[in-house]
């Protein structure tokens, strides 16, 4: 079970239904109301959701089983500990129960849900290797993640937007730090990631700008005339800050481990900027 449950990446999946519950619960309700995250249809909607992103890892990690015996050895499964075929029997039962039960809900979520799935397939087996496209597609998902709610409650907002932005610039930031940090393993097979194209320092000049895109973009929730006082310290504090500091570790950034470091860093910055919701 364990192995398994590292496989979907168990610790992310449940930041996956704690974003989605505070969309549901602080971003689309009056106050902060719970009684909204118990609704059986937000529960099949989460449901669904994890089930796409959990599919998600499983045929990510199918595809670069070569890659991970070089970039993550000690955290290789797929091939190792559980067979290939299965694998791939797992993404697709969680993959179909996702796009069915989004489309039982709504038609809308089960044709986001389809697209969730394409795309993901698409990313494990070409588009990861392609100069920032999968990138792009990964961040694309993790905004996805935060507006499907929205769209099964029909309630789309600016506040909404507001997150899902944010989802997707520090998704991408994370995306092209963790490409640095593999770096080795996709040079071996030919991979056109930003940092194999343009070299270490070139990826970090184009994440400077990204950062600093990400941090106006906070800065101006924080000096917006609409949001309590509470938040923009929380903001200031728990998200802006770290931020600030991720820029400078990014530049004294040069081996695995510092990267590493970032990677794990930008992990909390989201975190935190999703626990905001309490505050909005």
């Amino acid at each position: 079970m364990k192995p398994f449950l590292t496989l979907i990446r168990a610790r992310n999946l449940v930041l996956v239904v704690l974003s989605q519950a505070l969309v549901q619960a602080c971003l689309l309700a009056a106050g902060v109301n719970w009684a909204k995250v118990l609704e059986p249809g937000f529960l099949a909607l989460t449901f669904s959701t994890v089930c796409i992103a959990a599919a998600g890892y499983i045929i990510n990690d199918y595809y670069d089983v070569k890659i991970d015996a070089i970039n993550k050895p000690e955290r290789l499964l797929v091939g190792r500990i559980i067979r290939r075929r299965r694998a791939m029997f797992a993404h697709l039962i969680l993959s179909f129960v996702g796009v069915a039960v989004g489309t039982l809900l709504m038609v809308r979520v089960g044709l986001i849900n389809l697209g969730a799935v394409l795309l993901l397939w698409g990313y494990s087996a070409r588009l990861k290797k392609l100069l920032l496209i999968g990138n792009i597609a990964i961040a694309l998902l993790s905004a996805s993640m935060l507006l499907v709610v929205a769209v099964y409650n029909d309630m789309l907002n600016k506040t909404t937007l507001g997150y899902a932005l944010f989802a997707f610039l520090i998704s991408l930031i994370r995306e092209i730090i963790k490409d640095i940090e593999d770096m080795k393993g996709d040079a071996t097979f030919d991979c056109r990631t930003l940092p194999i194209v343009a070299g270490m320092r070139g990826a970090k000049y184009v994440l400077y700008p990204l950062i600093a895109i990400f941090q106006a973009v906070l800065i101006a929730a924080i000096l917006h005339p609409s949001t309590p006082l509470i938040f923009d310290i929380y903001m200031l504090l728990l998200v802006l800050a770290p931020s600030i500091w991720m820029v400078v570790k990014l530049v004294r950034a040069d081996r695995k481990a510092d990267f590493s470091y970032l990677s794990n860093l930008n992990k909390l910055i989201m975190l935190m900027g999703i626990l905001s919701m309490l505050w909005v």
